[in-house]
């Protein structure tokens, strides 16, 4: 079971420190009955092993011990963004098919308040023993998805454990070590934070809110932590780099800093190897469906501003493909998930070839693999998977809107922003549009520019014209 060395932590070392939140602190002992009180709630109530359970908490102790507690259950949590908008948390509850939501306090207006448990109001106990198999889900992770709705990844045992496991083991964890935790629960980084990190005996201390925004703070913060390790984004580490007074702050103690979820601009990433340089980078690489599949060791010698990094070597097992045809990666191995949870049970992803087609574009020059950029329209924006087809879909919906399309348009410190191109009829205007895709989208999918046009631009083969589009947009700046 995933959870298998943070219980033998719990033996090893129960007093040790293993998550500190602001003042807050636990041990493990505290952690795992917290944990052990929720697992014996939603098994009270009725909660059978492999049912999806989801979590409605921001990032945090209490978050973590209730997924630890869905975990011990036997069954797979699926953790919510509370900063979604209603619409789309109500969809990822039903599309789900969750049999409890996990929160404190009153059940949100928008939820059934039969599914809701409070973790504050079970009463301390101890679950009944689950045997859980490895290949049984852990989690249901939801992406930006291209039917034009959020698509839920799902992700067993097996395939999180032998991420955790590698990286452990890359990364030479130890009980020493003190990381700090930045991700959130709906996003695939914070696997590393939970499950590698107190396998290994070491603390878990969570970034506060507001210090991404205030670098300079964040910098004293690592430092005042005596933080060893961190795993996050580059958009978050370019602001680090340029904002974050690193010459009066050089985080001695820092041993490394992985980076994943979007290209890091080079002449940043140069900057922060010569702000940091007792500190070990490490690029990974990998969509939420593989977690990581592959990596790079920052090699500070290799490093030129005019030219972008490499992805690296395979990573925790897996094996890797360049379809001969498009350049496409492909990829099959341990930290592979499962496939996409439809319909209340997982369906396959894989191709005929029984490899899982990542969409992205890659090459494999002098034994190292290098990214291409996307096949697809699929963005990446401050790390997370943004689907053009959705935001299409939400703005398609609205009175008044002929036609619309989603492009990305590149940003050097959040990889790519969405802009939006719209066909209205003479009553709309822009205002309107987003007032609506403010209510049915999360902040990270919301245009950062808009463009009305009288027609789409189309290609001879009736295909909107991607290019035209981009280069609109550029002649505006």
């Amino acid at each position: 079971m995933l959870l298998t060395p943070f219980l033998h932590q719990c033996q090893q070392q129960p007093e040790a420190l293993a998550m500190q939140e602001q003042d807050r602190q636990v041990s493990y002992r505290q952690l795992l009955q917290q944990a052990q009180t929720i697992a014996a709630a939603l098994q009270a109530k009725g909660i059978q092993p492999g049912q999806p359970v989801a979590i409605h908490m921001d990032r945090g102790i209490d978050a973590a011990s209730a997924l630890f507690g869905v975990l011990l259950s036997g069954a797979c949590y699926v953790p919510l963004d509370l900063k979604n908008p209603i619409p789309r948390l109500s969809f990822i509850v039903a599309d789900a098919r969750v049999q409890a939501v996990l929160g404190s306090g009153l059940a949100p207006d928008w939820l059934d308040d039969s599914l809701w448990l409070d973790i504050a109001s079970c009463n301390e106990g101890a679950p009944t023993p689950v045997e859980i198999p490895p290949e049984a889900l852990a989690a249901i992770l939801y992406t930006s998805g291209s039917t034009g709705q959020p698509r839920g990844v799902a992700i067993s045992h097996r395939a999180i454990s032998a991420f955790t496991s590698w990286a452990s083991e890359l990364l030479r964890l130890t009980p020493a070590d003190r990381i700090a935790s930045s991700a959130p629960f709906f996003f695939d980084l914070s696997t590393f934070d939970l499950y590698a990190v107190l396998g290994a005996g070491a603390s878990l201390h969570f970034v506060p809110s507001g210090l991404p925004m205030a670098p300079a703070r964040l910098s004293a913060w690592l430092n005042e932590r005596a933080i060893s390790g961190w795993y996050t984004v580059p958009s978050l580490l370019a602001f680090l780099t340029y904002k974050g007074n690193l010459a009066q702050t050089p985080l001695a103690g820092l041993r490394f800093l992985i980076f994943a979820g979007e290209v890091f601009p080079t002449p940043a990433l140069i900057d922060l190897a010569a702000s940091l340089p007792q500190t070990a980078l490490y690029n990974f690489f990998g969509p939420t469906e593989t977690n990581v599949c592959c990596y790079w060791p920052v090699a500070r010698d290799r490093l030129i501003a005019e030219q972008t990094i490499p992805i690296g070597q395979p990573a925790a097992g897996c094996q890797l493909h360049i379809d001969a045809e498009t350049g496409e990666l492909w990829v099959r191995g341990p930290t592979l998930a499962s496939g996409y949870w439809r319909d209340g049970r997982v369906q396959s992803f894989l191709n005929a070839e029984a490899w899982y087609a990542t969409g992205d574009r890659a090459s494999l020059e002098q034994n190292e693999y290098r990214f291409h950029g996307r096949l697809g329209r699929m963005l990446k924006c401050s790390g997370y998977r943004v689907e053009p087809a959705e935001i299409e879909a939400i703005v398609n919906a609205i009175p008044g809107v002929k036609a619309c399309a989603v492009i990305g348009i590149d940003d050097p410190t959040a990889g790519q922003r969405p802009a939006l191109v719209l066909v209205l009829e003479p009553e709309m205007n822009i205002a309107d549009i987003r007032k609506v895709v403010s209510k049915e989208l999360p902040p990270y999918m919301h245009p950062s520019r808009y463009l009305v046009l009288e027609e789409l631009p189309l290609l001879a083969n009736g295909k909107l014209d991607l290019q035209q589009l981009k280069n609109l947009f550029e002649t505006q700046l």
